[in-house]
């Protein structure tokens, strides 16, 4: 555009244009992005009556609010297309990827406590295929659930069978810098299932031995499973890969239920963690204002230092 049609352009419109350069600064003095202590991580679909149903708007929105990270169980099972996109905007926006969930988990049947080789090697495939998708996405960590249980076996061999097949999937980990984390889920919502507690999967990561295979602390199934938060944490350190969060009852925001959240989130900030809690749950209010009270919630507990 020339100097000549730009003065033109400018004389038409030049009183709306002022107005909203004013407003535009006024913005960006009133509403500098929140500073987060810890990365959380919001999840597709969290923030759609904000930033509507495209993954990269949705993206670029949490990005807008402050979140340093995001995750998304379902990223392997999306178009390579669609996962370069989304990779090159978290790195533009400075989001770091969270978990994806590594395998197909059986929910009503055994799969690696079993010990059934075919299993096994299913298991193994897919881990296999995983790692492209996190390299692809810039992910360092990935969900793994062994299944449910095999009841006609002693818990001690099914121990054995899964932690053997953990060690198999180290090994094809470890050379890429990728971990593998356990996530113990809790009776109520999910019956029957191998991992349950957080002392079970700090037994297993000891057993495997390995920098590819960690514990992901989900506080909201550990709250019902178990209770005793901060001290399970504790115990569990060495071997934590991550968290995730979700209140008790009802698996929403931070504030809605039992959980002390800021607490929680002082101390593992305390410990120093600087890996990523995935908000792995709903909003309590399926609307537009709902949506702001997950982000305002985050800003209340967030507030420990």
């Amino acid at each position: 555009m020339n100097r000549r049609h730009f003065t033109q352009l400018a004389g038409l419109t030049g009183a709306g244009l002022l107005s909203s350069t004013a407003g535009f600064s006024r913005t960006l003095q009133t509403h500098e992005k929140h500073r987060f202590n810890l990365q959380y991580a919001p999840h597709l679909g969290m923030f759609r009556h904000h930033a509507g149903s495209d993954p990269i708007d949705q993206l670029n929105f949490m990005a807008d609010q402050g979140f340093t990270a995001f995750e998304d169980n379902d990223m392997r099972k999306r178009e390579v297309a669609l996962q370069e996109k989304m990779a090159q905007t978290m790195e533009q926006r400075g989001l770091r990827m969270g978990v994806f969930v590594a395998h197909e988990i059986y929910w009503q049947k055994p799969n690696l406590a079993s010990g059934d080789l075919a299993l096994r090697e299913e298991f193994l495939d897919y881990i296999q295929k995983a790692i492209p998708v996190a390299k692809r996405v810039n992910a360092k960590w990935m969900t793994v659930v062994p299944g449910h249980i095999d009841p006609r076996q002693n818990m001690d061999y099914q121990t054995v069978h899964v932690v053997e097949s953990l060690k198999q999937a180290a090994a094809l980990l470890e050379p890429h810098g990728l971990v593998m984390v356990l996530e113990p889920l809790n009776f109520y919502n999910h019956p029957g299932l191998f991992l349950s507690e957080s002392p079970q999967a700090y037994q297993i990561c000891q057993a495997v031995g390995s920098p590819s295979c960690k514990i992901l602390f989900d506080i909201y199934h550990q709250q019902i499973q178990e209770g005793n938060l901060l001290p399970n944490i504790e115990k569990c350190w060495d071997e934590i890969g991550y968290f995730q969060i979700g209140d008790n009852p009802g698996r929403k925001e931070p504030t809605t239920g039992e959980i002390n959240y800021t607490n929680i989130f002082k101390y593992i900030h305390s410990k120093g963690f600087d890996g990523i809690l995935g908000m792995e749950h709903g909003n309590s209010r399926p609307d537009k204002e709902g949506e702001q009270a997950v982000i305002d919630a985050y800003k209340k507990v967030d507030q420990f230092l």
